[in-house]
């Protein structure tokens, strides 16, 4: 009986700490897949090559424009009307990747001209992650 507990409580912890690293995993699979160099960082070109695979993989209808179905989960309603200067209700690829850009800046908040694997982590490094990856 004494194994069995024992047992159920490391299945338990486990269960937990992968819960608790889900995001931590993703920033960590993103970051292999973001970053070709291997520095270890996310420079602004390799955000915006990340964000022009994103942007050609949800516009199925190849348009050359993102509507708000296609970027359901990645961009709020109030995110694609402030990023959105021509008030057309779609983002084409030079509104996109100023909103990456953005978003870029937002998550460096110490200014190196990189994201780490910790930034990405942060809130602003999640959104920006919904736009590259």
């Amino acid at each position: 009986m004494k194994k069995i507990a024992a047992i159920v409580s490391v299945a338990g912890v486990l269960v937990l700490a992968a819960s608790g690293a889900a995001f931590a995993g993703k920033a960590g699979e993103a970051m292999k897949v973001l970053d070709p160099d291997h520095d270890g960082t996310i420079d602004m070109q390799e955000a915006i090559a990340g964000a022009k695979k994103v942007f050609n993989a949800i516009n199925p209808d190849n348009d050359g424009t993102l509507d708000a179905k296609e970027l359901k989960g990645r961009v709020s309603k109030k995110e694609l009307k402030a990023a959105n200067p021509d008030h057309d209700g779609t983002l084409d690829w030079n509104e996109y990747k100023a909103l990456v850009e953005a978003q870029f800046k937002a998550a460096n908040p110490d200014n190196d001209g990189t994201i780490d694997k910790k930034e990405l982590e942060t809130h602003a490094g999640k959104k920006l992650l919904r736009l590259i990856d």
